[in-house]
């Protein structure tokens, strides 16, 4: 739909509700194949298939949980399909024309801080590669720069600039960079598997691997507790959901521009519960079989590769799943900041523009390298901050607003989403007391047990939306003079 004189700083070209639609179903899955298939999330869903225990724990943890992620996805689709708009925007219609700001910052600086580190982690399989060679070993120990090595140095930047390049025209080149790269990772993914297993002898559901030995490998996974038993399980596919809590908000940045809602459901459900399973079995099945050829545990995959004696197998591995960091980069810490700071001041910043605001703040950030120290927990404690965010926006659409969102409103400062001044005075109380449950507390105190943490997220979700909800029917919205409705 056109917008009829919008307010200036509300509105640009990269902003307003989408005219082309041409996403379909594989193009919507393979968002998921880039959101999911890198060096991060192979750790990940190798970890958690480990710590299910059997194949029985895994099929009911993951299984479950991925079901539960392709439902809070298709309510975050819908609402893109529907309005046509990005996250900041449609934000807007909970937290006010300009309060829309705050979850849209909050939203761009975790993906900032895991902008560089999925940087650094796709820079490190090159790496890997590399220093094979005696010499290029030689100059990884030997030189430094900005307190790494000048190879580090080297192929972060490359990799750096290569991520810039596939944005150059916008959301077009990212569907078909995705396009390419969520099917290109897959066939290195069964090639890896497969000969792994017929190096094994076979392939196992059964590890075999030392208790001791497992949990000290999956520490950072963030899964207490036995492995196969109950808690462990739940803490499992808590994991599993949580590592999806930045995608539950600005999905709508993609969904927005497929077909329609049959599009996105169909996307999803090849997308999330189906390629889940089986992404988490194929990384299972070969963390198992490379135990058995190597004797080690080795949950990363350019670990693996760096076994190969095969020069060209071991090229093959390191650029797939670099290409496959890349492409989580775009989809979940690049596009989202673009929109994000463009929604700040659009009549200056395009969506081109924010993304390279992104990318600078997270080469700014590489010399420290905050994500190997400390202030992951921060990060995490801001990350948290996301289910309060997504709790109020899933509340104020489906229960207050039920399902209707007057799209031309969300660009005029004086319209029905101006609230008080520009922000929702009730939007805001919710988000702090959703944090305050989600995030600080959990976070910065010993006030609640050690296990709330893991499930902080579900806690921030569930009390902000409730706060929200209660906020609203005490101090209900009035409606604006735009009739409009999306």
């Amino acid at each position: 739909m056109d917008i009829r004189d919008p307010s200036i700083g509300l509105y640009n070209e990269d902003l307003a509700p989408a005219k082309k639609r041409n996403w379909g179903t594989f193009s919507i899955f393979n968002v998921w194949t880039s959101d999911v298939h890198s060096l991060w999330g192979y750790y990940l869903a190798a970890s958690l298939f480990l710590l299910c225990g059997s194949f029985t724990n895994f099929l009911l943890a993951i299984g479950l949980s991925s079901l539960v992620i392709f439902f809070l996805m298709n309510l975050v689709g819908y609402a893109g399909v529907k309005t046509g708009v990005p996250y900041p925007v449609l934000a807007r219609a909970s937290f006010g024309v300009w309060g829309a700001n705050l979850p849209a910052l909050v939203r761009a600086v975790v993906a900032c801080f895991w902008y560089g580190a999925q940087t650094a982690a796709a820079s490190g399989a090159i790496v890997a590669l590399l220093t094979r060679s005696d010499a290029i070993m030689a100059f990884h120990k030997s030189a430094h720069l900005l307190g790494h090595s000048g190879l580090d140095v080297i192929c972060f930047v490359v990799v750096w600039i290569l991520q810039l390049l596939i944005i150059q025209n916008g959301m077009e080149t990212v569907r078909k960079f995705q396009d390419w790269a969520g099917p290109a990772v897959w066939v290195a993914m069964l090639v890896l598997a497969v000969g792994l297993c017929v190096k094994a002898g076979g392939f196992s559901f059964d590890h075999g691997i030392p208790q001791d030995v497992l949990l000290a490998k999956t520490k950072d996974a963030g899964v207490p507790g036995e492995p196969g038993t109950f808690w462990a399980l739940m803490a499992a596919g808590a994991t599993w959901i949580t590592y999806f809590a930045a995608l539950y908000l600005n999905f709508c940045d993609f969904s927005r521009y497929a077909k329609d809602k049959a599009t996105v459901k169909k996307g999803n459900l090849w997308g999330l519960p189906i390629n889940l399973l089986l992404f988490s079995l194929v990384a299972g099945v070969t963390t198992i079989a490379a135990f058995k050829v190597y004797g080690e545990v080795l949950l990363h995959p350019e670990q693996i590769s760096a076994k190969f004696d095969s020069w060209f197998l071991a090229l093959l591995a390191a650029l797939t799943f670099a290409v496959a960091t890349l492409g989580i980069n775009v989809v979940a810490n690049f596009v989202s900041p673009a929109f994000d700071f463009a929604n700040v001041f659009p009549h200056k910043i395009s969506f081109k523009t924010g993304g390279y605001i992104a990318a600078g703040i997270a080469l700014v950030l590489y010399p420290f390298a905050p994500w190997e120290g400390n202030a992951a927990s921060f990060v995490g404690a801001i990350g948290a901050t996301m289910g309060p965010l997504l709790g109020i926006i899933l509340v104020d659409y489906y229960l207050i607003a039920k399902g209707q969102v007057n799209v031309e409103a969300l660009y005029h400062e004086d319209g029905e989403y101006r609230y008080q001044g520009g922000w929702n005075t009730n939007a805001l109380i919710a988000t702090v007391i959703g944090a305050l449950f989600s995030s600080i507390l959990p976070n910065f105190t010993s006030l609640l047990p050690a296990w709330w943490g893991i499930y902080g997220w579900f806690f921030g979700v569930a009390i902000a939306g409730l706060a929200y909800y209660v906020l609203a029917t005490v101090m209900p919205r009035t409606a604006g003079a735009v009739p409009a409705k999306a």
